[in-house]
């Protein structure tokens, strides 16, 4: 049998030719007297990337190599230091958490918990959505978004379609139906935001502060900001898609406690094996608490990336069955987890290095200096708006790998805190809430067939602008008692 002929976009092919284009231009042009040198060859390099980002020409991983070839070539770093930053300790960070999750799906941990939520909450339409929702959030706050999307879905589709067979009220279940799957979505991307390793963004401003400013965000610190923001949005999300875009009229889903139940049942009790995933999962969520909270001398060293591979050593330690040799984790499941995230993860750490070695921060921050006399408010707001609106077409990882180190320099420019500008883009390049391909949980949802694009569009445009306005408030009245600034 044939394999199957992937042809190139029109966006991929304007891509794949544009990148180059621009690179050589930029190349080619006279440098002004006052940018540092090699800073023209950080923007070129920083504008192939960007076009090959965006238009998806080449995969998004393999762009994020392109430093390792072109930073040496043109001068801006040897390929021992670019190469480092591929290293950085935070992409351990990621990789441990990716390890703890896998585990968590192997042994259906995920699903345990997300049932329990569900049945805590309550059974009405408007519960199940709200069940659904928090269930959501929470798994994504602590493994990918994308895997908890795929394992809510399949529930929430068992839960629709026992409605569906209960009811004769079709357009009520639709609306219902619609409602879920939205909420499953929008709930995958807000629930990130709660913790460093929720999602990429977060990370790589991590990243970027500690590399360009020498700011460590701790994961407690971050959770003090990111929690409260990710439960509010939540809030309002919920009450949105509830009661202004999708109205259910039935009280209570028919079959909604059973088909909780039916599949609580089929899971059985909680397995010897879960029991010891969960208890590894608990130990490192609190070591990252202690270490947040308490000044430990002889742990100083200790990031909370070593505490996640050290759970993540321990899974692969403890035996599921020691009789089988079967351990809780094995090579086989951890070979699976994205590898390629954390490629982009360096590729976006390697970009910022290069902007603050080659001097075009600074030399950014002097173009900007003529905005120095505008509210911070509106600036803040703006920057929101863009990224959102931005995000939506393009990769929010790849979007904020760009746009942080240039962000971080406006705010030196116009004098304020690196991180009221910073942390404004990460947070809104986690909601775009538009497109199916604005984000991984918004496609698999639509993939569901249970959501329209007009339906997805038209809710997202007002959750775009509810997050825009919420992102502004905290980063403007909030992150300043939270980070000391």
């Amino acid at each position: 049998m044939p394999s199957k002929i992937h042809t190139l976009s029109q966006r991929q092919q304007i891509g794949l030719l544009l990148g180059p284009v621009l690179f050589f231009i930029l190349l080619a042009l006279p440098q002004p007297a006052d940018m540092p040198d090699n800073s023209m060859q950080v923007a070129a390099v920083a504008v192939l990337m960007a076009t090959y980002w965006m238009s998806e020409a080449i995969p998004i991983p393999a762009t994020a190599l392109m430093p390792i070839v072109l930073f040496p070539l043109l001068g801006i770093m040897d390929t021992a230091k670019v190469t480092l930053a591929y290293g950085n300790h935070l992409i351990f960070l990621f990789m441990g958490g990716f390890l703890i999750a896998v585990t968590i799906e192997k042994w259906q941990l995920h699903k345990r918990i997300a049932l329990r939520t569900i049945l805590l909450v309550g059974v009405s339409s408007n519960q199940i959505i709200l069940g659904f929702m928090l269930a959501t959030a929470f798994l994504s706050a602590w493994i990918s978004n994308t895997a908890t999307a795929m394992m809510m879905v399949t529930i929430g589709l068992a839960v629709i379609k026992q409605a569906e067979s209960s009811s004769t009220k079709q357009n009520d279940n639709s609306a219902f139906a619609s409602a879920l799957m939205l909420g499953i979505a929008y709930s995958a991307s807000i629930g990130g935001i709660a913790t460093l390793i929720g999602t990429p963004p977060n990370a790589i401003l991590a990243g970027v502060i500690e590399s360009t400013f020498g700011y460590s965000i701790g994961f407690t610190e971050w959770m003090s900001f990111g929690a409260p923001l990710s439960l509010i949005m939540l809030g309002l999300c919920w009450f949105y898609l509830t009661h202004v875009a999708f109205q259910a009229e039935f009280d209570e889903l028919p079959g909604g406690k059973q088909s909780i139940h039916r599949q609580l049942n089929e899971l059985g009790p909680m397995s010897a094996a879960e029991i010891k995933v969960l208890a590894v999962f608990i130990m490192v969520a609190v070591g990252w608490l202690i270490r947040g909270l308490f000044d430990i001398q002889a742990l100083e060293s200790v990031k909370d990336s070593s505490i996640a591979m050290a759970g993540a050593l321990l899974l692969f330690i403890i035996p599921a069955d020691f009789k089988k040799g079967e351990y809780l984790l094995d090579w086989h499941t951890a070979k699976n987890i994205p590898w390629d995230i954390m490629i982009l993860f360096g590729g976006g750490f390697a970009l910022a290095g290069g902007f603050a070695s080659s001097g075009l921060t600074e030399w950014i921050a002097g173009q900007l200096i003529a905005l120095q006399g505008m509210n911070l408010i509106i600036i803040v707001f703006m920057i929101v708006l863009l990224v959102i609106f931005l995000t939506e077409i393009t990769s929010n990882t790849a979007t904020s790998s760009l746009l942080l180190p240039i962000m971080g320099a406006f705010a030196i420019a116009i004098q304020v805190h690196p991180l009221n500008l910073m942390v404004a883009v990460a947070l809104s390049a986690s909601f775009a809430f538009m497109l199916p391909v604005a984000t991984p949980p918004n496609a698999i949802v639509f993939s569901s067939r249970q959501v329209s694009i007009p339906q997805m569009a038209r809710t997202g445009l007002w959750l775009n602008i509810i997050s825009s306005v919420l992102i502004t408030l905290f980063v403007i009245f909030y992150l300043p008692r939270i980070f000391e600034l």
